[in-house]
């Protein structure tokens, strides 16, 4: 049988060193797991002032400190990690998933489907979602917002995705109940790894819907 996990927790705003921790404390209930999947901007947190700030966070894919703590987490837990963070690529950011399996092999992928302010601090990725082999089977990757585009979904099942991994820091009611259809639609598995917590910056308040599923 093929276990797969997420983590859900309350993310601290621009400390990615508390996140980290946060991250390890809960890692031995998912140990055994070949696939966990962690939130959304998992180590950075979501709601950035502006595109100053996000820069400040963002880290090319596969080369910095987010990559160095997943690649170690994956080899010392012999699983798949799914994390969110912010990626720079240039002069450009994108609000992206990395996936990076046991053996060192690696999977990027760039939110399609920007929500709401995300439209003026990340670019919209350039490619469709993509599909990796692991240790738990063929996972695809989509993040948050693209839950509500069914499409989403359907090109990662068409690819022979087996589980859609999705990171999310959801702040609606709906996504959980439409992930759901996204399975039966497509007779996949879908593991959505939410946060908790609420992040008051500039005036706003997020609240985070919790509610992680398989």
């Amino acid at each position: 049988m093929t276990k797969i996990g997420f983590i859900q927790y309350k993310v601290a705003f621009g400390d990615k060193q508390a996140n980290m921790s946060a991250i390890l404390d809960h890692v031995d209930a998912v140990r055994g797991a070949s696939l966990i999947v962690l939130p959304e901007l998992a180590l950075t947190g979501y709601d950035f002032i502006d595109t100053d700030e996000v820069a400040s966070l963002a880290e090319p894919a596969f080369d910095g400190p987010t990559t160095e703590f997943i690649r170690d987490l994956a080899r010392d837990t012999g699983a798949a990690i799914v994390i969110g963070y912010p990626e720079r690529d240039g002069d450009t950011l994108f609000n992206s998933c990395m996936l990076l399996n046991p053996d060192g092999s690696h999977m990027n992928y760039r939110k399609i489907h920007l929500f709401s302010r995300e439209t003026t601090l990340f670019s919209p990725g350039p490619a469709a979602p993509p599909v990796i082999d692991t240790p738990a089977g063929r996972v695809g990757l989509m993040i948050c917002f693209d839950w509500i585009f069914p499409e989403t979904a359907r090109l990662l099942a068409l690819q022979g995705a087996q589980i859609i991994a999705h990171p999310s820091n959801l702040v609606l009611q709906y996504c959980q109940r439409a992930m759901y259809a996204r399975s039966v639609e497509n007779r996949v598995y879908t593991i959505t790894a939410n946060r908790i917590g609420t992040e008051e910056r500039a005036g706003r308040a997020l609240t985070f819907t919790g509610a992680s599923q398989i």
